[in-house]
């Protein structure tokens, strides 16, 4: 369920401006998206924060406009305390959006038992999906990790999502301490002939015969 959030409008900008509405329990949002103009909001401090601990990406404006809308970008001050400033999109249950989220590790690896380290690659991925399903967290399996091998994007419990980058990208993997994965040896194939390369180096053996 997604978490409702009250905005305002606000009409005053700039660093001022942002300051004065933090020290009034404020963080200066933007609304933008569907091809509509850009709305200049403000929501509580409470309310964002809230929304961020149930781990909300997508919410329900109320207030100075009625919308569902993607938390596109969150900026926190250099303590990661206070939120500075929030960007939302527009979105509609169907539009198909991309969003980084947390990944978590599920299971016992057995590469372990075997004398393995788990090494935690990447602690998140950018995923494409529906509006209306973006998932708080994605798994990582490592109950099937054994040593010597990775868990790559394409592998993750995506729930109908699907990797937004490269689904060969290496989220965790078991090896043994001071060892690595070759990732190349593992995902990437023979370097492939380029066309005319050989024909060129046959004449230029045959040219130095002459």
């Amino acid at each position: 369920m997604s978490d409702t959030v009250e905005v305002s409008l606000r009409t005053g900008k700039g660093s001022r401006e942002s300051r004065r509405l933090r020290r009034q329990g404020l963080v200066p949002a933007i609304l933008y998206g569907h091809g509509e103009k850009c709305v200049d909001l403000s929501a509580t401090r409470e309310a964002v924060e809230a929304a961020v601990r149930h781990g909300s990406r997508v919410v329900n404006l109320t207030g100075a406009v009625k919308t569902a809308a993607l938390v596109r970008e969150l900026q926190w001050d250099t303590y990661g305390i206070e939120p500075l400033h929030i960007d939302f999109l527009r979105v509609s249950a169907s539009d198909r959006v991309r969003v980084k989220v947390p990944v978590h590790l599920k299971g016992e690896c057995p590469g372990q038992k075997a004398g393995g380290v788990v090494n935690f690659v990447q602690h998140e991925v950018e995923l494409e999906c529906t509006a209306d399903h973006v998932p708080e967290f994605v798994n990582a399996n490592v109950a099937v990790l054994e040593l010597g091998h990775a868990i790559k994007a394409k592998d993750l419990e995506l729930h109908g999502a699907r990797p937004a980058g490269d689904p060969e990208e290496v989220i965790v993997t078991c090896v043994l301490p001071g060892k690595k994965v070759d990732e190349a040896a593992a995902g990437a194939a023979a370097e492939p002939e380029v066309i005319g390369r050989k024909a060129a180096e046959d004449g230029e053996a045959e040219a130095g015969k002459e």
